[in-house]
């Protein structure tokens, strides 16, 4: 019961930083200007090598024998870092 709540939890947690994210980028993207051009691209480029890590991870553990879960959680992993970086870094240059 407590695993689940934790995975329901989690779940939470990410969806609000996603969203976190998805503001202060466009909130940078309506500024205009060079940033908005810089942030357009890193949003395109950190995507591709997020999910290229995520597939790589998932493909190393199902190939490793481990079964869909822990290859669903290792594919988490590089997307929730991704996140976790764009939420700092914008919440620094929004302030």
């Amino acid at each position: 019961m407590l695993e689940s709540f934790n995975a329901w939890a989690e779940t939470l947690r990410f969806a609000c930083e996603v969203q976190s994210v998805v503001s202060m980028r466009l909130a940078r993207l309506a500024q205009g200007g060079p940033q908005a051009a810089v942030e357009a691209e890193l949003m395109i480029a950190e995507k591709l090598e997020a999910f290229a890590d995520a597939e790589v991870a998932m493909l190393r553990a199902l190939s490793d024998g481990e079964g869909i879960m822990v290859a669903a959680e290792r594919g988490y992993a590089p997307l929730r870092r991704c996140v976790g970086a764009n939420s700092s870094r914008l919440a620094r240059a929004m302030a």
